[in-house]
């Protein structure tokens, strides 16, 4: 590297409030300025109050921190919907003196409704450093392996080490998928490669989409929520879910699985666990350390 270029990665994330007091502001961002009904705002703070507070921006801090010291290059971090926002982020970088940077969706799996805003947020300014965007990772080994080990560390528990796996990924609306986005496709490729790399047999796991919208027409699917029954007529008592979609425990994890599924499953008769978030995972670092060399060759 010459004296004169700078290299450096920013890590992009859908953002989330620091308080249930944030959450009117951050859905008007959500939705683009758009107001929502108030008893569906004051249905999504109770859903933040009763998780405490969502660790997102926290958890993401922390993976770009190890990542840091991993690459000894800074790292910076953007979220789209809220603190530290992309454009702010941005203005920093140009003016740290940043001429490359590495720019890695924390959603591994490419959609327009999520890759493809993020990537529009950060090139809206046409920014004066060089980009590399990285367009989608859900079949990078390591990503895979970190997984997998998170997998059959909730397998060894007594009761799940034969419990059928349901992979999740949020939900997307039908729309998007027929008009070509790879998200259905590349979803469904992440868990099939975890499946391989854990060491299952096809019978033994199945997907299904999570955390549906309620607006803009019908949602992906099947959802946990029809997954959920069918293995409870199948006579299974146990479940163990695994969200391949996310990398960090937010409001989708904490809330919707382990409040909403939990409680779900326990009216089919059936005990649900999920297992940890890579969060800090050392196979998450090094799989994000991994895309970053390759595109510094």
């Amino acid at each position: 590297m010459s004296n004169t270029q700078k290299d450096a990665v920013l890590l992009l994330a859908h953002g989330s409030p620091d308080s249930v007091e944030d959450v009117p502001e951050f859905l008007m961002r959500v939705t683009g300025g758009r107001g929502l009904p108030p008893p569906v705002v004051e249905e999504i703070k109770h859903r933040y109050g009763l998780i405490g507070r969502s660790p997102l921006t926290t958890l993401t801090q922390e993976q770009a921190e190890l990542l840091a010291a991993e690459l000894h290059l800074p790292v910076y971090v953007g979220m789209r919907n809220w603190k530290p926002f992309i454009d702010d982020t941005v203005r920093a970088m140009i003016a740290d003196g940043v001429t490359r940077a590495t720019v890695i969706c924390l959603a591994p799996q490419n959609s327009r409704t999520s890759v493809g805003l993020y990537r529009s947020a950060v090139m809206k300014d046409a920014p004066p450093f060089a980009v590399e965007f990285v367009e989608s990772w859900h079949d990078h080994p390591l990503l895979i392996a970190a997984f997998a080990e998170k997998l059959r560390a909730a397998r060894s528990v007594p009761l799940f080490d034969a419990a059928p796996i349901i992979f999740t990924a949020h939900s997307v609306p039908v729309r998007t998928i027929e008009q070509g986005d790879p998200y259905d496709k590349q979803t469904k490729e992440t868990a099939a490669l975890v499946a391989v790399a854990a060491g299952l047999r096809q019978e033994q796991w199945s997907f299904a989409f999570q955390s549906q919208g309620a607006s803009g027409g019908p949602w992906a699917g099947p959802a946990v929520e029809e997954q959920i029954p069918h293995l409870s007529r199948e006579g299974h008592k146990e479940v163990l879910l695994q969200p391949v979609g996310f990398l960090a425990d937010h409001v989708e994890v904490l809330y919707d699985i382990d409040v909403v599924f939990k409680k779900f499953a326990g009216e089919q008769g059936m005990s649900l666990r999920r297992t940890d978030s890579l969060n800090g995972s050392p196979l998450l670092t090094e799989a994000l350390a991994d895309l970053v060399r390759s595109r510094l060759i």
